[in-house]
């Protein structure tokens, strides 16, 4: 079974019909999983067979803003949703401030790819300035239980929302470093990213893709353990592989 994590930050205007149109396109499809939609986007974990997944996700990108969503594949033995969810939400990931979207901001914050920051880690964990480079995951404690960088700061958070108290106490130290946030796939590390340059933090980049674009991409360097996911794999290593379930 392929499965496909997908996220993509665009105006939608009625989102009630899309989640109509999407739940009964994916439904034609055989496909199980989440999609949420909402004003600013769509985020969506859907498995199913191959050519069902990849033809969902091509028809997508058709639709009015959506050519520019970026798929993350992985595959397993079975179907790791018991059924079909389409939701509409406020947001495609609750995080409550506003501004912190490209929609509001004017335009994604500034990323890393995979390949620059596996480099940056090779090199001593500095970045091509010489400044240390410091990994901040913005998952919650569960998810980073199963794994993370290599001497991340994670915060003691268990939701999202949580983020901007439990990061005031570090933020002094992360002053004179550039500050990679992370996430599974990208859409919270590019929230977080985004609000935290609003607030004047303007040495932060996100990972592009995130966890899981880094493991395709560039396999483990410097990560530890595993990358929970959200079905019944539980955790993901860094070939795509699922570590339990």
């Amino acid at each position: 079974m392929l499965n496909v994590a997908a996220y993509h930050f665009t105006a939608v205007a009625a989102p009630g019909d899309l989640a109509d149109h999407l739940r009964e396109a994916a439904a034609d499809a055989e496909l199980k999983g989440t999609i949420l939609v909402a004003g600013e986007g769509i985020n969506l974990f859907l498995a199913g067979e191959d050519a069902a997944v990849r033809g969902f996700i091509e028809a997508l990108r058709q639709l009015p803003g959506m050519d520019g969503l970026q798929a993350k594949y992985s595959h397993s033995d079975a179907v790791p949703f018991a059924r079909l969810k389409v939701k509409v939400k406020a947001e495609i990931i609750s995080f409550r401030h506003p501004a912190a979207t490209p929609l509001a901001a004017g335009g994604r914050a500034p990323a890393v790819d995979p390949e620059t920051l596996a480099r940056w880690l090779g090199q001593g964990g500095r970045d091509d300035a010489g400044r240390p480079v410091v990994l901040l995951d913005t998952r919650n404690r569960e998810e980073v239980a199963h794994g993370t960088f290599a001497g991340a700061l994670a915060l003691p958070i268990t939701r999202f929302t949580e983020l901007p108290d439990a990061l005031a106490p570090h933020r002094e130290a992360l002053r004179d470093a550039t500050v990679v946030s992370f996430c599974t796939g990208g859409i919270r590390c590019e929230k977080a990213a985004l609000w935290m340059r609003q607030d004047g933090m303007d040495n932060v980049l996100q990972l592009e893709g995130g966890i899981l674009g880094y493991f395709e991409r560039v396999g483990g360097l410097g990560y530890e353990g595993g990358c929970f996911v959200f079905d019944e794999r539980v955790a993901l290593d860094p070939q795509l592989r699922p570590l339990a379930g």
